[in-house]
């Protein structure tokens, strides 16, 4: 059984992130994460050979301890050069998440929900940007303090073109009724859809991923109202939010953890490192 860390409400609140007034049975659906980054090491025979984590004097200590926990038992696939297996390195990304133990309760469980492990660094090897409008900031959501991130999951040809392109997920920053939340997730969801179908990234040169009918990626577009905060700030505390539901995206069969990528950022589904043990079993 992995073993729980608990966190009161205490700590959420002092997150920095405000959650809204709003009906209660939304509220106690609010829960809070934070995304850790790092580099790992794996050793030719899938093991962890070791690890870092990006600014560890910022991070809570439950969250270094649950990491430290769960690591050493992570294994993946061998990467294999030359009919050899070799030892490999790449950047990770984990999401860790505060939820509650029970709709009423004031003291939350914390776990590692996903993460990536890919070298984005890899020079011809991962998709990349050619060109990329961000989208504006939708003035309905302005006038009503509404924050939230949109996930969207984009399908690219070997053109470089979007061919489609759909967000599985929105969470907000703030509680409403079930209604009112839904119109929020569209409306940050709508104009981050119509700037995607825009965008047009370079495929990759070499590598595995070289002769690929298609690309998939995942691409977060983070809507924050206080745009003098340096998002960077934020690193090592947790923010509150409300998850909004996953949606099935037909012509895409995808698993894994839609927000386990830093915002605004871009992960080519499939790529880097496969974890073939549970991420959260420390």
């Amino acid at each position: 059984m992995n073993k729980q860390w608990w966190v009161g409400l205490a700590a959420l609140a002092m997150a920095g992130t405000a959650v809204a007034a709003g009906p209660n049975a939304a509220r106690k659906r609010a829960e809070a994460s934070m995304l850790v980054t790092g580099d790992i090491t794996v050793a030719p025979d899938g093991s962890v050979a070791g690890y870092t984590l990006d600014r560890a004097e910022k991070l809570p200590a439950e969250v270094t301890g649950l990491v430290a926990k769960a690591a050493p038992k992570w294994r993946f696939e061998p990467i294999v050069r030359d009919g050899h297996a070799v030892a490999a390195k790449a950047h990770m990304s984990l999401r860790l998440v505060a939820r509650r133990e029970t709709p009423d309760s004031d003291m939350y469980t914390i776990r590692i929900t996903g993460g990536s492990f890919g070298d984005e660094g890899a020079g011809g090897e991962q998709l990349s940007y050619a060109t990329r409008k961000a989208p504006g900031y939708p003035q309905a959501a302005i006038a009503d303090r509404v924050e939230g991130t949109v996930y969207l999951i984009v399908r690219v040809g070997r053109d470089g073109k979007v061919e489609d392109v759909a967000a599985e997920q929105v969470n907000l920053g703030v509680v409403g009724s079930d209604t009112n939340m839904k119109v929020w997730r569209n409306v940050l969801a709508n104009p981050a859809l119509r700037v995607a179908k825009e965008w047009t990234f370079n495929v990759p040169t070499k590598g595995e991923h070289v002769n690929d009918p298609y690309y998939i990626a995942r691409v977060p577009i983070t809507y924050h109202l206080n745009r003098t905060e340096v998002r960077d700030d934020l690193y090592g505390k947790w923010e509150a939010y409300v998850p909004g539901p996953k949606q099935d995206v037909s012509w895409s069969k995808e698993s894994g953890s839609v927000d386990a990528v830093p915002d605004d950022g871009l992960y080519l589904v499939n790529s880097g490192l496969k974890l073939t043990t549970p991420i959260d079993n420390g």
